[in-house]
């Protein structure tokens, strides 16, 4: 399915992020994300984040390079000529990154790959579905006899939403529901297959979505992106519970006691250390691993969660902390910056698409915004000392966590800086000879 860390780090072939130099024996999938212009919809998605910034930084650059031209020519202040070549070169890249994603996008990062080779550029969507099944029934059909990790990560229920002619007009809720019966469907499919071939009760099987609905999306006047319920907030928002919370379901018959439901907060983090103990491993013991073992609270040999504390970033940005008050049993959470909703009051960035991490497009509570999700799911009364008498004790704590927690990070480089997002010639994927970047696997073969 969808692997989103991208493919290379330094040349077009080296597949540095690559699933398969990363723990995996076998991939088919996008190894990029999937965006509104892989369908060729009128409303692009990556270009209307990324065109004006690549626009201002390649004036800014021509600005430049222009100025320091004519300061050398009429000898206003030294500078050498490789140092103006270089810039005018970045000018360059900024210039054909903009050109790009006003209509290359679909080219460039709507591919599908089977292990290291490019087997469809573009994609051809309306078989990626059947095609994205199939390939999981035969990995479980080539590996029933042995102990499997299979990894779907599905393309529904991510805009543009991609429904086959099938489900398209099942739903009352429009194409998000239609795509949200298509994968249901896809689900059970992979179940069936599961029970077929006798594996049911010696498979553990987790479902959970990434994230919640992305409220921002829509198509003329239909809303493409979910609902969140009572919780406030969506997808990209940082800390608010709307974007962070949500449903996890596990099957495993004859091992978990079916019908249970744990009112626990858990993480994604938490999948890594479980698989590993249900594969007789230990996790690594040289670094913090910030995931649990969900096996002793699906079991219930305990009845707490073991995360007392729960880390919310944006981006690089702490936006929010949980602490699991294990005495009490209540659920605080303090925002240190939450996005500034556009237009007011609406629950979301519309007019800009996404909420942004920083800048002026977030809000910086000093002293942080703290809530009691166990009485206020929905994040709508913020409380103060006035008002709660422990807010001084829940802040004090919280802000130890914090610097407990920030203790335990290793800096690293800045993955979302403007040079790494800019795109580079000599790393993209192609299939043919660049730029040229054409094939489907039917006519391959």
């Amino acid at each position: 399915g969808k692997w989103h860390m991208g493919v290379n780090c330094k040349t077009r072939h080296d597949h540095c992020h690559h699933p398969l130099n990363h723990g995996f024996d076998y991939f088919y999938g996008m190894p990029f994300t999937l965006l509104n212009e892989c369908q060729g919809t009128d409303d692009p998605e990556l270009a209307k984040s990324l065109q004006d910034t690549y626009w201002f930084y390649t004036q800014m650059i021509i600005l430049a390079v222009f100025t320091l031209v004519i300061g050398k020519l009429a000898n206003l202040f030294p500078v050498k000529w490789k140092i103006i070549i270089c810039l005018a070169i970045c000018g360059l890249l900024h210039f054909i990154s903009w050109f790009s994603s006003c209509g290359f996008t679909k080219y460039w990062n709507c591919i599908l790959m089977r292990n290291h080779d490019i087997i469809e550029q573009p994609m051809n969507l309306q078989k990626t579905t059947s095609n994205m099944l199939k390939e999981a029934v035969t990995f479980i059909e080539r590996n029933k006899h042995r102990p499997f990790l299979l990894f779907v990560s599905l393309l529904h229920v991510h805009t543009p939403l991609i429904t086959t002619e099938k489900f398209q007009g099942r739903s009352r809720h429009g194409l998000y529901g239609d795509n949200v019966e298509e994968m249901d469907w896809m689900v059970g499919r992979l179940l069936h297959v599961i029970d077929k071939e006798d594996l049911r009760n010696t498979t553990f099987v987790y479902f959970a979505s990434d994230h919640g609905g992305f409220l921002e999306a829509h198509r003329g006047n239909s809303q493409l992106g979910g609902w969140n319920g009572v919780y406030k907030g969506g997808k990209g928002m940082g800390g608010w519970e709307g974007g962070i919370r949500v449903p996890g379901i596990v099957r495993w018959p004859g091992v978990l006691p079916a019908g249970t439901v744990i009112d626990e907060p858990t993480s994604l983090m938490d999948i890594y250390p479980t698989v590993v103990q249900l594969a007789g491993g230990t996790v690594p013991q040289d670094r913090v691993v910030d995931g649990h073992t969900l096996l002793p609270l699906l079991r219930g040999t305990v009845q707490l969660s073991r995360h007392e504390f729960l880390f919310h970033y944006c981006g690089a940005f702490l936006h929010a902390v949980r602490w699991h008050q294990k005495d009490s049993g209540t659920i605080w959470k303090a925002h240190y910056a939450t996005p500034v909703f556009q237009p007011e009051g609406s629950g979301a960035c519309f007019r800009r698409g996404i909420c942004p991490c920083s800048g002026d497009g977030v809000t910086r509570h000093d002293p942080p915004l703290l809530f009691s999700l166990s009485q206020d799911p929905s994040e709508a009364n913020p409380l103060s000392a006035d008002t709660e008498p422990l807010f001084a004790t829940v802040m004090g704590r919280i802000r130890r966590a914090v610097e407990e927690h920030r203790e335990t990070l290793t800096p690293v480089p800045q993955q979302l800086s403007p040079y790494n997002n800019i795109w580079k010639p000599w790393l993209q994927p192609c299939c043919g000879m660049f730029p040229f970047c054409w094939c489907h696997e039917e006519n391959n073969k």
